[in-house]
């Protein structure tokens, strides 16, 4: 166990011995990675897709070709992979320097975002300035900055890179247990599976995620950047990462009731999602579950002193908790780690830090629409009452 063997030599020689080190070509390789993301991003073919109001008033138009650039790299790295050009295991077998390039970039981005904010921000008034030079680092100052017109970081930053990155680390961790134990186990390829149904989710779904709390509220700064760039792809695929060294073998019962589990929780998350769109699309006029949608109409002022009419829903699943979407996500997080087995903390890194996660997500939204709404809120909350659990939470 690491623990152990912290203890025994002490944490100098421990770092020392194990930390991960850089390599020069592997920095290129993921400056490269970089590139080639960017230009898929820029030249694609891509639906424009608008975002949501901002607090200063802002209404910005997106690019929106994710699940195209998707598709283009994993064909690019199964077709070079099928000819014999690329070793499908290649990341996991580099993944010691891609992982200390990947941090290097999430600094250095952090530092770009911060000097930019104060130089050159792309919308002044949607900046955010906390007075602690930590804490604009850490959460960030622009809201949406951005390079030109269509080059937005966020969007970019948070969706390509990191998370076109996981299925294409999860796929390469696969072949190196083939190459390492001449088999692939039902464990590995139930948490591919799950990965790779919420990865294709997210891009089908991009247009959606431009009104989450990603995009709508946070800042850009450490937090994201160093986020999405590095701990998403590294912490989310972790359990193959594990698998691939530590194979283990399920019943197939066990291996059933994960898959089932897991994709249930997708499909609550994105029914739930589902109606949230409908009735936004509809303005309430729809109906859930074969009755009229209940929304409650509530008010807020922007920054620019005009106030908007919005509309909370109260029925369907957003009658059972104000962030049930939260129990799908859930699920699908405990499903993919649990494929690993119980002997390992580490693999369920992931399902213990999306808990915190959207736990703590809560309780900010939950903050956020109480100031937005006011007395609105308050009245939902009354009609709504548990956060994401029904009769638990």
């Amino acid at each position: 166990m690491a623990w152990n063997h912290l203890r025994e030599v002490g944490s100098i020689n421990f770092f020392q011995t194990l930390a991960p080190r850089p390599s020069v070509e592997a920095s290129m390789q993921y400056g490269a990675w970089l590139i080639f993301q960017a230009a898929l991003y820029r030249w694609l073919p891509s639906v424009i897709s608008t975002g949501q109001l901002t607090p200063a008033g802002n209404l910005l138009k997106y690019r929106t070709n994710g699940l195209l650039a998707w598709f283009v790299t994993h064909a690019l790295f199964f077709g070079l992979s099928a000819f014999g050009t690329l070793d499908p295991a290649f990341l996991a077998r580099n993944w010691e320097g891609l992982l200390v390039a990947a941090n290097i970039w999430g600094f250095l981005l952090t530092g770009i975002a911060y000097i930019k904010a104060h130089v050159s921000p792309t919308h002044e008034q949607d900046r955010k300035f906390s007075g602690s030079f930590f804490y604009d680092m850490y959460m960030g100052i622009e809201l949406n900055p951005r390079f030109g017109k269509s080059f937005d970081f966020k969007l970019f930053t948070n969706g390509r890179p990191g998370i076109i990155a996981w299925t294409l680390i999860d796929f390469s961790f696969v072949a190196y247990q083939y190459q390492l134990h001449g088999y692939i186990t039902n464990s590995i390829l139930i948490a591919t599976i799950l990965h790779t149904i919420y990865v294709v989710d997210f891009f089908i779904n991009e247009d959606w995620y431009l009104r989450t709390i990603d995009i709508c509220h946070d800042h850009f700064g450490f937090y994201l950047a160093w986020g999405s760039t590095v701990w998403l792809p590294a912490i989310y695929s972790l359990q193959t990462q594990y698998l691939a060294r530590n194979p283990v073998l399920l019943s197939n019962m066990n291996a059933t009731t994960l898959l089932i589990t897991g994709v249930s929780g997708y499909t609550l998350f994105r029914s739930v999602n589902h109606q949230k769109d409908l009735v936004r699309r509809t303005k309430g006029a729809c109906k859930l579950w074969g009755r009229p949608a209940q929304v409650l109409n509530v008010k807020y002022r922007t920054k620019d002193g005009r106030e908007h009419s919005s509309i909370l829903l109260c029925s369907g699943w957003w009658g059972m908790a104000r962030h049930i979407n939260y129990l799908g996500d859930l699920m699908l997080s405990y499903s993919m780690c649990a494929a690993c087995g119980f002997e390992d903390l580490l693999p369920w890194t992931y399902a213990i830090f999306m808990t915190i996660l959207l736990i703590h997500r809560c309780w900010r939204d939950e903050e956020r629409c109480s100031k937005k709404y006011g007395k609105g809120w308050e009245d939902y909350c009354k009609r709504v009452r548990w956060v994401i659990f029904p009769g638990v939470y």
